[in-house]
């Protein structure tokens, strides 16, 4: 990271700054084209190692790209805030943001599946008991990223 006084690596504080976004932008390697998708997620971190789940249809282009290449970059950010001043090169931009590479797998398992969308529930509502059909939880894909490597910077 060039800017080091930016970096965050209190693991506290990297959680704060999940929490607080809103989406997390996917990328995929589709034959050296770049894919990005923003999504919704949930997360757990246990023993230092962060899951980010999702959900969508069980087909489509993000279904195919998961199969073909799991490997994915992922960015998500908050608190973006342009600081104006008289002059334009003096203008600057306030964020927190976290980059990183992980894994992208379908989650199979009932259970973690569950588990999953009561993650993305909870981090976009902040309610934590939801009832899901098995109709719903057979008709809907949920995916997970373990992630591999992250870095979070911060602008204050």
């Amino acid at each position: 990271m060039r800017r080091k006084e930016r970096e965050v690596t209190d693991a506290k504080k990297i959680v704060q700054i999940i929490s607080s976004c809103e989406c997390i932008r996917l990328g995929f390697n589709d034959d050296g084209q770049v894919y990005i998708v923003p999504l919704n997620y949930g997360y757990s971190v246990k023993d230092g190692t962060y899951v980010f789940y999702f959900h969508g249809a069980k087909e489509g282009r993000k279904i195919e790209l998961i199969h073909k290449n799991p490997y994915v970059g992922f960015e998500m950010d908050t608190n973006v805030k342009i600081n104006e001043a008289d002059v334009a090169c003096k203008h600057s931009t306030h964020f927190k943001s976290i980059i990183g590479n992980g894994y992208v797998s379908i989650v199979e398992d009932f259970e973690e599946k569950k588990t999953g969308l009561l993650l993305i529930m909870k981090q976009n509502t902040g309610k934590e008991e939801w009832y899901f059909p098995e109709t719903e939880l057979n008709s809907v894909c949920v995916f997970k990223m373990v992630v591999q490597r992250l870095s979070c910077k911060e602008h204050n």
